[in-house]
């Protein structure tokens, strides 16, 4: 017997979806910050003529990710291009082996996925699989070049050729997250701290905190 019999589908995703998550309040701040990134759920469904109950199907079967946030009112709030993805890899019944296989190790392929499923790759303003693989090289350089600073300008600008582009990919975030994620998120720590660590260096000017500069 399926559960919807004694728990509605939106009521098991949302459960899911804690269950992932933990137990956090949605703020008023929150809430403005989603209803300007996310929609919700039912009226995305409508806009592209898709039933939300075989949407949420889709979802505990794993077969699509998760909502993003679980407004304060309820509301299951998810990308406006939720559904993309699995257009783009002919339905989602083929969208797993699909995006695993932009992955060359299995593994790592298969735990993207479930991140993917997961609904919290909230930290990408298009969630795909190359979005995916170019923010994990970005946050890997710039980390990389922060550990390793180098004496002139060229070292920082190059930095922050990096730490633009990641700013291309990932929204502002809003409290929620750093209380789901347990801490910073991705953004304050590799563009808000960079940037505030290392300006951006004057034309001909030494890079601030590069090798061999004061402080």
């Amino acid at each position: 017997m399926r559960k919807e019999t004694s728990m509605g589908l939106a009521e098991q995703v949302a459960e899911r979806f804690r269950e992932v998550n933990g137990e956090h309040p949605m703020t008023a701040a929150d809430d403005a910050y989603v209803d300007a990134q996310f929609v919700v759920l039912e009226e995305l469904c409508a806009a592209h003529g898709r039933a939300v109950d075989a949407v949420r199907r889709l979802m505990l079967d794993r077969r699509l990710p998760l909502p993003g946030y679980l407004r304060s009112d309820g509301a299951q709030m998810v990308p406006a291009d939720l559904l993309s993805l699995a257009d783009r890899a002919g339905g989602p019944a083929a969208l797993r082996a699909w995006f695993t296989a932009h992955w060359a190790d299995p593994r790592q392929g298969a735990a993207e996925w479930d991140a993917y499923l997961s609904g919290r790759y909230v930290c990408l303003r298009s969630v795909t699989p190359e979005t995916i693989r170019r923010k994990d090289e970005l946050t890997a350089a710039i980390r990389a070049a922060v550990d390793r600073p180098e004496p002139g300008a060229g070292w920082a600008r190059r930095l922050h050729a990096l730490v633009d582009e990641l700013d291309g990919l990932e929204p502002a975030f809003t409290g929620y997250d750093r209380l789901r994620f347990g801490g910073p998120t991705s953004r304050d720590s590799c563009i808000d701290a960079v940037r505030a660590r290392v300006p951006f260096p004057p034309a001909g000017g030494r890079a601030p905190g590069a090798a061999g500069s004061a402080g």
